[in-house]
């Protein structure tokens, strides 16, 4: 796996800093300057504790995060392992701790399909900056849904971007959902930020993902991602440059990477991206010097589309929105995502120059704790599961795989039982041998193998389930 403590500092630069900080600044304190942080993340002031000393102790905090999440790994399973870091997350107060390793404890909350949970542990509120477009309520703009709209600005397209948000698997939504429409447009190769190189033919053979195949392909919809694209018959390209540091090294090794794999072995290819942040910005500073789109537009002497999804979304809290997703929901009441059009099918970005196109995404319904986009836009099906799969063993974890897909098979979808309230002491979030829990899966139509997990990784209950269509979709 790539260094996970540098992963960290880049993705907190990328959350907190849509406007880019000076190539040395902090970011965490250059987050705090801007009003990016919630509150209880913010820098400390002056008289509290010194940069310097704030900086020591979000290192400090780095490190012991990147202890614990290898030593919850040594743990049988994934549910043992996220109990473990949530224990961690819950028995310690610092400050810098809580807001460092509460990324961590996110990624693992999306693994396990606790989407609600990770959003309430690591979240980067998105109040108006200076270079945001007006609102596109304040112009001549009109709402149409955000697939259609980028599958005509695809049209003649070498390469579209997508964009998201690590710790909010929403963003990943529409990517999955427009994967077989781009294919049918002619899109040939499909890369995804962090698959691993050396897991790249492995992938390829096998023909479905595993934890091996790259750090974020735990998380079911990930899973979906990289599934569909090979079911699809892209070619998946593994082009992350796994330990080329943080900045532009990064960034042009990934481009370069991108251009070799794809437009020098095939100049007819068309190429899919899905890739994290400010990795896809068009123009500007990033991190200090280019972004991975930027390097690759100049390599491959092509455009890339660039599709902007981690910004207009709904936070844990409301006041973490941006205003012009606020106004935007109140005003539309979507059922789906959505963009902005002007009369001639110019498309609406809130960083004019950085991205093409900005997407709204709905506000999350819940169901049995679980909101309704796992469904991805309807075509998956919403499966109940109840605390009778755990045989009373408590916490359990319930994963659904394909039939034909083997154990070591990220699951299509996972639920966690007897989960209260990721915000709860452990006492009061774990109840044991307490059968009241019940949840819902959300999956496609077909076979599947499902299983319940208990906290020590051993397997309490297994049965096979057939998903039947709906003759109609509602």
């Amino acid at each position: 796996m790539p260094s996970t403590k540098m992963r960290l500092l880049l993705l907190c630069l990328l959350l907190a800093t849509p406007l880019m900080a000076p190539a040395q600044s902090d970011p965490i304190t250059e987050a705090g300057r801007r009003g990016l942080l919630r509150r209880g993340q913010e820098s400390p002031k002056e008289h509290e504790m010194t940069p310097a000393e704030w900086r020591r102790r979000q290192l400090a905090a780095a490190d012991k995060s990147e202890e614990i999440m290898r030593r919850a790994q040594k743990q049988p399973g994934l549910l043992a392992q996220y109990l473990t870091m949530q224990a961690e997350y819950d028995e310690n107060n610092e400050r810098a701790f809580r807001l460092i390793f509460g990324q961590y404890l996110s990624w693992f909350q999306t693994w396990i399909g606790d989407y609600p949970g990770a959003a309430r542990s690591f979240s980067i509120a998105q109040p108006v900056q200076p270079d945001d477009a007006p609102s596109p309520l304040t112009g001549a703009w009109h709402a149409r849904p955000a697939a259609d709209v980028i599958l005509e600005l695809a049209k003649g397209r070498k390469a579209v971007f997508f964009n998201e948000a690590h710790s909010a698997p929403l963003t990943r939504t529409l990517t999955v959902e427009l994967l077989a429409r781009l294919r049918a447009e002619g899109f040939t190769h499909f890369a995804a930020e962090t698959l691993y190189l050396k897991e790249a033919e492995a992938l390829r053979k096998r023909g479905y993902p595993t934890a091996k195949a790259g750090f974020y392909t735990e998380e079911p919809i990930y899973g979906e991602m990289v599934r569909a694209a090979q079911k699809l018959g892209y070619t998946v390209v593994a082009y992350d440059a796994e330990d080329a540091g943080v900045g532009d090294a990064r960034e042009r090794a990934g481009a370069q990477s991108l251009y070799d794999q794809v437009f020098r072995r095939d100049p007819n290819a068309r190429l899919v991206v899905n890739a994290g942040f400010g990795h896809i910005q068009k123009t500007g500073v990033y991190l200090g010097g280019s972004s991975m789109a930027k390097f690759f537009a100049k390599i491959a002497n092509t455009d890339p589309l660039c599709i902007e999804q981690t910004m207009l979304i709904e936070h844990a809290r409301s006041d973490q929105d941006h205003p012009w997703y606020t106004a935007a929901m109140q005003a539309a009441h979507p059922a789906q995502p959505f963009v902005y059009v002007d009369a001639g099918g110019k498309p609406w970005t809130l960083k004019p120059g950085l991205y093409d196109v900005s997407v709204f995404f709905p506000p999350a319904v819940e169901n049995d704790g679980r909101p309704t986009w796992v469904g991805l836009d309807g075509t998956r099906l919403p499966y109940p599961i109840s605390s009778d799969l755990c045989r009373n063993q408590f916490p359990c974890m319930i994963e659904a795989r394909y039939a034909g897909e083997g154990e070591d098979a990220i699951p299509a979808d996972r639920a966690v039982l007897n989960v209260i309230d990721p915000n709860a002491p452990m006492s009061q979030r774990v109840v044991a041998n307490h059968g009241s829990a019940q949840s819902r899966l959300y999956l496609y139509p077909g076979n599947y193998r499902l299983t319940a997990m208990d906290g020590r990784g051993r397997t309490v209950s297994a049965q096979s389930v057939t998903i039947a269509a709906n003759p109609a979709k509602p």
